[in-house]
């Protein structure tokens, strides 16, 4: 099997493999695709949470992504942790150079454990300047509602957050229904011209950590094959819910999910 997309990875490091650059990698080899990465911060956590941050420096951060895909050319580009508004300055000035529509841009403010990942003056910047440079965010509940400054309850207001976001310049928005209280999980898929709901019913665990890194990276994945976003978004959920019904249970904390969910080994392997 040779693969089938070339996709670059922009995010930090989860030590514990869960989500971050480790869970991204994991997610696009899994689908068949060829993952490059740039590292922007180094944290050591586990299940239970994040110990410490080292970030890396923005111009470090701007030579991975320039010299990578000098050499290989990305199909598309997953965007994660970005850490200070120094480095969201320096990777929109990057992507400037590289020039790939096709990116989708998690935006990662805050750990499962809690803790913070994002200074308000890079959130400020990621609104103003960095959503309108993407293809697709993907924010969770939580994170729209830092992008918004409003509390979101419902799924009416999941909508209404959607198209401010839109209104706040982002082309398509995901925002992932999960941190309702109810029993079916509803994502919605919104832009100018459309509104796209997928319905699934919410699975039990406490084994989720890594999520909407590993759903962003999928989504990336199969854009970079040539999905439309419909269809791409569609088939990453599809693939995240699979690897969370897995229920690993690794951890003593928020386990993470199983990305080998779409691969079958070959007998020899076995």
């Amino acid at each position: 099997m040779k693969p089938r997309t070339k996709i670059l990875i922009i995010a930090g490091s989860d030590s514990s493999g869960g989500a971050g650059i480790q869970a991204d990698i994991k997610t696009v080899t899994a689908l068949g695709g060829y993952a490059m990465t740039a590292v922007t911060a180094i944290t050591a956590q586990n299940t239970t949470g994040v110990s410490s941050i080292v970030p890396v420096s923005p111009k470090e951060i701007s030579k991975q992504i320039l010299f990578t895909a000098k050499d290989i050319k990305p199909d598309s580009i997953k965007i994660g942790m970005l850490h200070s508004k120094e480095v969201i300055k320096e990777v929109i000035k990057s992507l400037a150079n590289i020039k790939n529509k096709r990116i989708v841009l998690d935006p990662v403010m805050i750990a499962k454990s809690g803790t913070k990942l994002i200074d308000n003056q890079a959130i400020s910047i990621l609104r103003d300047e960095l959503i309108s440079k993407v293809f697709l965010i993907t924010p969770n509940i939580p994170e729209a509602e830092v992008l918004i400054g409003k509390k979101i309850k419902t799924f009416d207001e999941m909508i209404l957050a959607a198209y401010a976001l839109i209104q706040m310049g982002a082309n398509n928005v995901l925002i992932k229904g999960g941190h309702l209280k109810n029993k079916w999980v509803q994502d919605i898929l919104v832009n100018t011209k459309e509104l796209h709901v997928f319905k699934n019913k919410k699975i039990t665990t406490k084994n989720t950590h890594g999520t909407g890194c590993t759903l962003s990276s999928a989504i990336a994945t199969f854009l970079g094959c040539g999905k439309p976003l419909h269809k791409a978004c569609e088939l990453g959920i599809r693939y995240v819910n699979n690897a969370i019904r897995s229920n690993l249970n690794y951890g003593k904390g928020h386990g993470p999910v199983n990305h080998l969910t779409s691969v079958e080994l070959h007998n020899k392997f076995k």
